[in-house]
């Protein structure tokens, strides 16, 4: 029987490519895809909308209602979006994946207390290469922990509304996990004027937006007569996507909690 999968979020980027990826992914179907009402694409066959086959299943704004015939409902909206099908997966008893970024820390919290009834998978970033280079940017920072000043910068569309990115903020507590800091205490989100010499125990962000980028992270660890950089580009939505619907895979057989990337990718 197939995973029954809803995507909450249809209409926008991350939503098209989200439909894309189940289509193509085996023992897994659309169930529903849920959007506002009004949105481009909205009302459409959500087959049609991205370019495949009619899939007989329309863009609608009911998340209850879909809520009630899903395994697995996959979010990537807004921290209010997402909160309110937060809600209804718990009261349903459904398991959820949030891609949504930008969550306060009393709504993170929200999340987590609901992760004790259903199972959760929330990352910052599904593209397999991104958490791989996590966890090389831990051992980075272990191993560079002595002359070396941390700089991340980060590039996104001219539409995303956080910053830094969710995935820039993770690479920052990679990095700080392995240096034994902690970020909230030791990150910098801004420079401007007379700043003083620079705190050998920061952790430096800078942000980039503009054009129709996807997403491109650097961490730059800057010593004296040498600079060590590991970056991530990412030139298709299909990556975030496809990892999005493997979590949601995972999800099918997991207990209550709340989970992250490399928990569905055995890191």
């Amino acid at each position: 029987m197939s995973l029954r999968i809803g995507i909450h979020g249809a209409t926008g980027r991350m939503g098209q490519a989200l439909i894309q990826a189940v289509a193509a992914a085996d023992g897994a179907r659309l169930a529903a895809a849920i959007a506002p009402e009004g949105t481009p694409g909205y009302g459409l066959d959500a087959g049609s909308m991205v370019g495949l086959p009619p899939v007989g299943l329309s863009v609608h704004h009911d998340l209850a209602a879909a809520i009630a015939g899903l395994d697995v409902l996959i979010d990537f909206t807004r921290p209010e979006g997402t909160l309110a099908a937060l809600a209804l997966c718990q009261q349903q008893g459904k398991a959820l994946v949030i891609g949504t970024t930008g969550f306060t820390p009393e709504q993170k919290a929200a999340i987590a207390a609901a992760a004790t009834q259903i199972p959760i998978v929330l990352a910052a970033n599904f593209s397999i290469g991104v958490n791989v280079v996590l966890k090389l940017l831990e051992q980075a920072g272990k191993l560079l922990n002595e002359g070396y000043d941390v700089e991340i910068v980060e590039a996104h569309h001219r539409h995303k509304v956080d910053a830094p990115s969710g995935t820039a903020l993770r690479m920052g507590e990679a990095v700080a996990l392995g240096l034994g800091r902690d970020l909230k205490t030791c990150a910098v989100y801004e420079r401007y004027g007379h700043t003083g010499a620079r705190d050998a125990q920061t952790i430096g962000f800078s942000t980039v937006r503009g054009g129709d980028v996807v997403g491109d992270h650097s961490v730059l660890f800057l010593g004296d007569g040498e600079r060590v950089e590991i970056a991530h580009k990412a030139t298709s939505r299909m990556n975030f996507a496809r990892g999005a619907v493997r979590a949601a895979q995972w999800l099918a057989t997991a207990k209550p909690g709340l989970y992250d990337m490399p928990d569905v990718l055995g890191l």
